[in-house]
């Protein structure tokens, strides 16, 4: 076998990367290889077509073994991770039920949202009764003022139940920044707010409460490297700030979670995880925090290299969520929990696909949980640990990625992550950033299947739209400083497709004419384009002459007429079909034929194409037929 294998090897010689390149080079006929190949990442660096081993030399992320410091490829040797549902509770009663109920059906993790006005220790009881704390994981989330009062009736409630608090695991979602990233209201003594619940958690010693929502900015529209890098400068701020009131930095790293988002960049996701328990593993060990236990993990000058690990918990994004062709979500979510998991994450919770129109049902919620049973039970990627190491790809990924966010991260350590916050800069940068998306998706430079690219033609959507209770407390209102932004992607052509609806949607018809690709191309092009409202469209396999066409047209009681054709023919029949159609229905010509100078010389002003922005050509569409 060794000398098949030998035989087999020299059969096939080494190729270098100059000969790659001479290969590639030779293929694009003159082509620019930059412009054509390399792909300039929204996160600021750029991604070549291929990589080598010779990229990964030197690279210190491809030295270290999972569970050693600096815990790039995990912070335990294991890629096991707890499947968490949450659960909104509004009844205590009905939500002990519904958590004991999905613990029998594969969840290992629950999250717990309490309305401030309902922490007490009398509903707490209620709501964990027959629960196992050492079994399940346990979190739980409360207004941002209950938060310290929920704590301390969480550690009288562990310490009466009996249970080994030292197999206790879960969190208490205080966030000091919560006011200002979501109300943009001053979280004025946050310090003394944080450094209180800390201590009064302090029995607990598994129980992280001090919570780094970095989701916030993901769900807001930022790009990959800020969510990073702000969420470590979020994490620094807290710890270096408790450190300073005389807190101990061991006791304080370890109280602090990552909440991050996922969003839909595969490859681009796996590495931010990885980046950030690396980073994030830099940065405690900066403040040498002391093990004072004899640990094997302990590194030679004392310093606790456990501290120094990431709690990670992932959820899947809301931004890039859609009310339209709402099953896509689903697509979008088992993507984003497959990067999350093969990242490594310690816990992850997959949204229900519906809950961007209604609160989600058991149907959504059950599909939610057996995605991620799907990727244990069915696809084991429980039993592998950071599948993605030695990737060349993805190892320059993480790299590139660390080093923009850490780049970004010491541009808001320097000033502080609250002066920032109060300063506008967090909020103004992930606003451009989501500006920018939204822009890419009206130009369909960014794509979201079943929105701006391949509608669902027949879609209607306004009667499936529940509206959800607001717990909008009403603080937000007059606020002296800017909060994240908090519109989905999608909202804006969904809010237009909803104005078709309850107007009525207008006919657009499909004039397919002369040379039978470029008809049938520009037709489907067309077609695709204005379902995007939600028009009807009327589609043509091709007339013999213009009079036909615009004949059938009428007969169809169309609204818009769309010319589709070849751009040489454009030049005879686009001026024929205009004087036609004579002002009667809006006349568009599908393309940008090299003649379209001319053509709106003669007054022919509506163009669609690949250059079109699809969402502001279709909210002029809207203006000029009275929808609103």
């Amino acid at each position: 076998m060794a000398n098949q294998k030998e035989k087999l090897f020299s059969d096939f010689p080494p190729v270098s990367t100059e000969e790659w390149m001479a290969k590639i080079t030779a293929d694009l006929k003159g082509a620019d290889f930059e412009k054509k190949l390399v792909w300039r990442t929204n996160e600021g660096f750029n991604v070549n077509p291929f990589y080598r081993s010779e990229n990964t030399e030197g690279l210190a992320t491809a030295d270290s073994l999972p569970g050693e410091f600096p815990y790039v490829r995990g912070t335990k040797k294991d890629n096991d991770w707890y499947t968490r549902q949450d659960i909104c509770v509004n009844d205590f009663k009905a939500a002990n039920a519904k958590a004991l109920d999905v613990l029998n059906k594969g969840i290992t993790s629950l999250g717990f949202s309490i309305d401030g006005d309902d922490v007490s220790a009398e509903n707490i009881r209620t709501l964990l009764k027959d629960i196992l704390p050492e079994a399940v994981e346990l979190n739980f989330s409360t207004c941002y003022r209950k938060s310290l009062e929920l704590t301390k009736i969480l550690v009288e409630y562990y310490k009466e139940s009996g249970a080994d608090l030292l197999k206790c695991f879960g969190s208490v979602n205080y966030d000091p920044f919560k006011p200002l990233l979501k109300k943009g209201r001053d979280a004025e003594g946050w310090i003394e707010k944080a450094a209180e619940i800390v201590k009064t958690a302090a029995p607990l010693p598994r129980f992280r409460v001090l919570a780094v929502n970095a989701h916030a900015t993901n769900d807001g529209g930022a790009y990959i490297y800020q969510e990073l890098g702000y969420a470590l400068a979020n994490g620094n701020q807290i710890l270096s700030a408790l450190v300073e009131a005389g807190l101990d930095a061991t006791l304080v790293a370890k109280k602090i979670k990552f909440n991050f988002g996922i969003g839909g960049n595969y490859f681009m996701e796996i590495a931010k995880f990885r980046a950030a328990r690396w980073l994030w593993a830099e940065i405690v060990d900066a403040y040498k925090p002391i093990c004072n236990h004899d640990c094997p993990n302990k590194a030679e000058d004392g310093t606790c290299r456990c501290a120094a690990k990431i709690y990670a918990h992932a959820q899947t994004s809301t931004f890039n969520k859609t009310v339209y062709d709402a099953h896509v979500n689903l697509l979008r979510t088992q993507t984003e929990a497959m990067s999350a998991t093969i990242a490594g994450v310690n816990s992850l919770t997959v949204r229900p696909f519906d809950e961007t129109y209604k609160t989600s049902d058991d149907f959504s919620e059950r599909i939610a949980r057996n995605q991620q049973l799907l990727l244990k039970e069915e696809c084991h990627f429980d039993k592998i640990t950071d599948p993605s190491s030695g990737s060349y790809y993805i190892e320059n990924l993480t790299k590139s990625i660390a080093e923009q966010a850490w780049k970004l991260f010491l541009e808001t350590d320097e000033k502080g992550f609250y002066e920032a916050l109060k300063a506008g800069t967090v909020q103004t940068t992930v606003k451009a950033s989501a500006d920018a998306r939204f822009k890419g998706l009206a130009t369909r430079r960014e794509v979201l299947l079943g929105t701006n690219q391949f509608p669902n033609f027949t879609e209607k959507a306004e009667s499936k739209i529940v509206e959800k209770e607001s717990h909008d407390c009403g603080c937000s209102k007059d606020a002296p400083y800017l909060a994240l932004p908090s519109d989905r992607l999608a909202t804006a052509f969904e809010s237009m497709r909803l104005a078709t609806e309850k107007h009525g949607a207008p006919t657009v018809f499909m004039l397919t004419i002369g040379n039978l690709g470029m008809r049938l191309a520009r037709a489907q092009f067309s077609s695709n384009f204005f379902a995007c409202a939600g028009y009807k469209v009327i589609d043509n396999l091709g007339f013999e002459t213009v009079e036909a066409g615009v004949k059938a047209a009428r007969e169809k009681k169309a609204d818009i007429i769309v010319l589709c054709s070849s751009d040489d023919e454009y030049a005879t029949l686009a001026p024929e079909a205009y004087k036609l159609v004579a002002g009667k229905e809006h006349f568009v010509v599908a393309g940008a034929p090299a003649c379209m100078d001319e053509l709106k010389a003669l007054g022919i002003e509506h163009f669609v194409n690949v250059k079109s922005n699809v969402l502001e050509t279709l909210k002029m569409f809207n203006a000029k037929l009275g929808i609103n």
